[in-house]
């Protein structure tokens, strides 16, 4: 299942939200030293040697640690991606390799086949089974899991040998291989879940996985500790660390145990914060790819029925501003709901693609706004449009952004404030969305595939509420079951266009995945892929 943003406390920024961008006489942006020091790669130096432990920081804690607990999201798999394993491995660099399955074909049309690796054991000391691969995908598919929407193509899923699983579905399906390595594609030992009962993914339970680390402790409103596991099947990737504690704090106080000392690493939620981190001296900033993008979702609630009146405000939104405002310059105007990192083939053909889409532009010019005006005065029946935004500032200075745009081109917009706490529940809650035209957030997906954004943009889709084309549905279709990826491609873009001339969601700016490391530690990642595979295995101690 694709992602988005969890609820949590960024730090308030120098240009207050409501005198937003143009209007800010000096924009916040970080230091021209700050972004010299930041380094772009896939990932970070290797590490040189073991540690005996770390500490971690995160946003917040995890609500859950089932990832098919529908409360799961970032926070859940940035613990659980070291603990648990997938039949497929997403890798820094955001390709795919084999994992829990060793080999993985299609051996029909619409059959999938994966060979499950032998030798692996569970943390109990229970060895893997083919049966736990089979009732794990059962159990991804159940209705109301949260990666059930990855398997509604799905018509059987079956042990065929002794160490062969085959899933058949409806028609071949490239993006259903993509998603075997994201949450998807958990192996759980059955045994473990099923003792457990409600405990299991609470802090009074264990984990029931086979990954580089196993979950030692969950201290409720503390931190939750993991150790590595001795007997790890892939003694090449064992980890280098023994102990990790991961910790959760605000943005000051983050910045502060990073600054200090106290603590190790963490993966930015707000990235803005890396303006203080690159130029102290004490930590570096690396970034990497990802898919992340922050958009302005619309809902059905019936202001912005009228598509003219989306391209207007797309047209008159200062994405430039939004990245100086929110990111501080360490992210990316963006015209596309889904970020770069999700172009693992073709990358030319999709970058060639995206320079081409219009209608976005990072900042506007005066034709812009004079084009979002005509588009505005062909709409005889305009209502005033209400954005929903919560405490925190990036959605905080999104929604501001739309506030702006709207009366340059003489259309009124408020805002109304979400309960942090509720602020999720508009994916799931018609009620939630009755109260705004749009909603800020963030969004990401665990394929390099854009086509498992692009599905989104389906009539059946639960995040998207204003598309509804037959044409793009089946295009969806075509796409899924293009496995020669110069033909996925193609069709990709042509969802991509159509996203585009529909514009269900407002796309803002991009948001690379970005990871900060103390000065004697390095190794992991830094592209998006943290969320899915065991970025801490390779956490290690800095050579001299």
């Amino acid at each position: 299942m694709p992602g988005h943003g969890l609820p949590r406390r960024l730090i308030a920024l120098p240009c207050a939200a409501v005198a937003l961008l143009a209007a800010c006489g000096n924009p916040p942006a970080s230091p021209s030293e700050a972004k010299q020091n930041v380094r772009l790669v896939d990932s970070t130096p290797p590490a040189a040697g073991p540690l005996a432990q770390a500490t971690w920081f995160m946003a917040k804690e995890p609500s859950t640690l089932d990832l098919d607990n529908d409360g799961a999201g970032a926070n859940s798999d940035l613990i659980m991606s070291n603990v648990c394993e997938r039949l497929v491995q997403l890798q820094p660099d955001l390709t795919i390799k084999p994992g829990l399955a060793e080999k993985y074909e299609w051996t029909g049309p619409n059959t999938l086949t994966f060979t499950i690796r032998s030798g692996v054991t569970f943390h109990s000391g229970a060895t893997l089974t083919t049966d736990d691969v089979v009732w794990s995908l059962q159990r991804h598919a159940a209705d109301g899991a949260n990666e059930s929407d990855e398997f509604t193509g799905v018509t059987s899923i079956a042990k065929t040998a002794e160490n062969q699983v085959t899933v058949t579905l409806k028609q071949p399906d490239a993006v259903f291989l993509q998603a075997m390595a994201g949450d998807g594609g958990v192996v759980l030992e059955r045994k473990a879940v099923e003792s457990q009962g409600d405990a299991y993914g609470t802090p009074r339970g264990k984990d029931a996985c086979s990954g580089p680390f196993s979950l030692q402790a969950w201290n409720s409103g503390q931190n939750i500790v993991l150790t590595k596991f001795d007997k790890y099947w892939d003694t090449n990737r064992a980890a280098k660390t023994s102990k990790i504690t991961f910790r959760w704090a605000d943005d000051d106080a983050l910045v502060n145990s990073l600054v200090t000392g106290a603590g190790d690493g963490t993966y930015l939620e707000n990235i803005s914060s890396a303006t203080r981190l690159a130029t102290g001296g004490t930590t570096t900033v690396s970034q990497g790819p990802d898919t992340r993008v922050w958009s302005l979702m619309v809902t059905e609630r019936g202001a912005l029925t009228d598509v003219r009146l989306r391209k207007a405000l797309s047209l008159a939104i200062n994405r430039e501003g939004v990245s100086q405002a929110a990111l501080a310059g360490f992210g990316a105007p963006a015209k596309e709901p889904v970020g770069p990192g999700a172009w693992g083939y073709e990358a030319k053909t999709f970058q060639d693609a995206y320079d081409k889409l219009g209608g976005s532009p990072a900042t506007p010019s005066e034709q812009d706004i004079e084009a979002a005006k005509k588009l505005v005065a062909e709409v005889p029946d305009k209502k005033p449009i209400v954005v929903a935004s919560d405490t925190t500032t990036g959605r905080n200075v999104i929604a501001n952004a739309l506030v702006d745009a709207a009366k340059k081109i003489g259309l009124e917009a408020s805002i109304t404030q979400i309960p942090t706490q509720q602020y999720t529940d508009y994916y799931s809650s018609k009620d939630v969305r009755a109260q705004a035209d749009l909603f800020t957030d963030d969004y990401f997906i665990s394929k390099n595939d854009p086509v498992g954004f692009y599905k989104n943009g389906s009539s059946k889709s639960t995040v998207q509420w204003v598309l509804k084309d037959p044409r793009y549905d089946e295009l969806v279709g075509k796409a899924r079951a293009a496995l020669d990826n110069s033909e996925r491609a193609k069709l990709s873009i042509e969802l991509a266009n159509r996203w585009a001339d529909a514009m269900p969601w407002i796309s803002v700016v991009q948001s690379p995945s970005t990871v900060v490391l103390g000065s004697k530690v390095t190794g992991v990642p830094a592209s998006g892929c943290y969320r899915y595979y065991p970025w801490a295995a390779d956490l290690g101690a800095k050579g001299a």
